[in-house]
């Protein structure tokens, strides 16, 4: 039987993504994963304009993440499983792993074919007060996040190019649990953040973030309802608490990135053996935009 691949960057960086705090709704029925394109919706709070513009496909359903990309004899293997759609670290500086051997074009477009939806997840500089002390080495520039942040969007959208991803496919920034308590690193960490979303949308692709529920995802819940602009258009929050449901996660209100803008990882650092293959993953309900792929 293959070994054992860690799971997401959470484990990877040591940073223990805690599945703390109030406890989200109860279990949305997944049923089969459904894909489609995404409706526009409301523009503002609710919908961004950039993804209710965008000819953007949205997948609804059962995910999962793990730090090294699996083989495609194992993602084969895996369509026994309920997933249909997969996290690949496919860039930044800040990847807990970063030699990535199966990654490349041809096995985008192969798991593309098998059916699977990919999401990628950029794991770029880290806000200067960030929790895991394995992510310290790559903290972002306190003298200017903002072109830091403008930069690391380019690199993302390159590396999301030379893997076939073409325009209207989601790039989620991985910014890892920190200190969003501390206001002069929180005013840091925004300005890399609203930089990166500017230019990634900019460049034609789909603006997302990943942090933890309680600290990067509490801070721009808090920074859309004081209405600040330029804020990524998807949302992934961690909150390990076993309840896969894209609603009811008590740092967001319900009418903000939604409806079809949310990924909720629930569960992290477990592990699953499918069709004989292996993995410790992080399991993830999707019901969010997902990456277009050339023909």
């Amino acid at each position: 039987m293959p070994g054992t691949q860690g799971a997401g960057e959470a484990q990877a960086s040591g940073s223990g993504e805690a599945g703390v705090g109030e406890s989200a709704a109860g279990e949305t029925g997944a049923g089969d994963a459904g894909a489609g394109r995404a409706g526009a919706g409301k523009a503002g709070a609710v919908t961004p304009a950039s993804v209710a513009a965008a000819d953007t496909d949205r997948f609804d359903g059962w995910g999962f993440d793990t730090c090294v990309t699996p083989s495609l004899e194992t993602m084969r293997a895996w369509k026994s499983s309920r997933y249909r759609s997969i996290g690949v670290y496919y860039g930044g500086r800040g990847r807990g792993c970063p030699d990535q051997p199966e990654l490349s074009k041809d096995w985008v477009s192969s798991v593309y074919g098998m059916g699977w939806k990919v999401l990628p997840v950029f794991v770029g500089s880290q806000s200067p007060c960030v929790a895991a002390e394995g992510k310290r080495k790559v903290m972002m520039s306190d003298d200017d996040p903002a072109g830091q942040g403008a930069d690391e969007a380019n690199e993302a959208v390159e590396r999301a190019r030379a893997l076939g991803m073409v325009k209207g496919s989601p790039l989620y920034l991985d910014m890892e649990a920190y200190d969003q308590g501390d206001s002069d690193c929180a005013a840091t960490t925004l300005s890399f953040i609203r930089s990166w979303d500017r230019e990634v949308e900019r460049l034609g692709y789909v603006s997302g973030f990943y942090s933890s529920a309680d600290s990067g995802v509490e801070q721009l819940g808090a920074e859309r309802r004081a209405g600040t602009s330029d804020l990524p258009s998807v949302m992934w929050f961690a909150r390990w608490n076993d309840q896969p449901s894209v609603t009811g996660e008590p740092s967001l209100r319900s009418q903000d990135w939604s409806p079809h803008l949310r990924i909720h990882q629930y569960a992290g650092d477990v592990t699953e053996e499918h069709g004989g293959y292996e993995l410790s993953i992080d399991r993830n309900r999707v019901d969010a935009p997902v990456a277009r792929i050339a023909d």
